[in-house]
C-alpha cells in the first residue's frame, strides 16, 4: 500500500511540475532531499547500530527471560490469554524495552516476531485476537523513557539541547498509552460479549 502512495505522490509532483513549469525546482528538491536523507541516515546510524547490537547481545545472553519476568506484572493483565512462558511474551518484552529506550527501529523486528508468535495462538487465522490488537496499541503508543531516535534526529539537525523534549515525550506517551489501552479494552470486551451471544 505504501508503495502505491509513494508512487502516486511522485506522479502527482511530476504532473504539477510540468503544468506549472517548475521542473527545475522539482529536480533541485529531488537532489537536496536525497542528500538530506543520506545525511540523516549517517547521523543516526551509529547510535542505532549500538542499541541494535546491545539488544542482540541481551537476546543471546538469555536476558530475554529476565526482561519477560520484569515486564510480567505489566504484560500479564494486558495479555491474560497468552501463556506466561511463551516466545510471544519474550519478544513483547524485548519490543517494550526497545520502545522504552526510544529505539523504534530496534523494536520493529521484536514486534514482528511477537506478532508471529501471537498468530500461532490464534484459532481464527483471518482475524486478529484481543492479544494482537492490544499489542498493536501497546507498541504504537508506547512510553518512551529515553527518546533516543528523536533526540538523535534533533542533534543531527543542529539542536543545542536535543534532550530537552523528554518531559513532553513522557506526558504524551503516557496519555496516548492509557487512552489506547482503555479503548482497546472496551472494544475487546464488546467483541467478547458479541461472541458469547452467538
Amino acid at each position: 500500500m505504501m508503495n502505491y502512495i509513494w508512487a502516486g505522490m511522485i506522479i502527482i509532483s511530476l504532473v504539477f511540475a510540468l503544468i506549472t513549469g517548475n521542473t527545475a525546482q522539482l529536480s533541485d528538491a529531488l537532489i537536496s532531499g536525497a542528500d538530506d536523507a543520506i545525511q540523516l541516515l549517517l547521523g543516526i546510524l551509529g547510535i542505532m547500530c549500538f542499541w541494535l547490537g546491545l539488544m542482540e547481545i541481551a537476546k543471546r545472553a538469555g536476558l530475554t527471560d529476565l526482561l519477560a519476568k520484569m515486564f510480567s506484572p505489566i504484560l500479564r493483565p494486558l495479555f491474560p490469554n497468552v501463556p506466561k512462558n511463551s516466545e510471544a511474551m519474550r519478544y513483547m518484552s524485548l519490543n517494550l524495552s526497545a520502545n522504552l529506550l526510544g529505539l523504534g527501529n530496534a523494536a520493529t523486528p521484536f514486534g514482528l516476531e511477537a506478532m508471529k508468535e501471537l498468530q500461532k495462538l490464534n484459532p481464527i487465522r483471518d482475524r486478529a485476537t484481543d492479544a494482537q490488537l492490544m499489542f498493536v496499541v501497546l507498541n504504537t503508543a508506547s512510553i518512551q523513557l529515553l527518546p533516543t531516535t528523536l533526540c538523535a534526529y534533533r542533534a543531527t539537525y543542529g539542536s543545542e539541547r536535543p534532550f530537552e523534549i523528554i518531559h513532553c515525550v513522557w506526558i504524551t506517551s503516557v496519555i496516548a498509552l492509557l487512552a489506547g489501552i482503555i479503548v482497546a479494552k472496551v472494544f475487546c470486551a464488546g467483541k467478547e460479549k458479541e461472541q458469547l451471544r452467538r
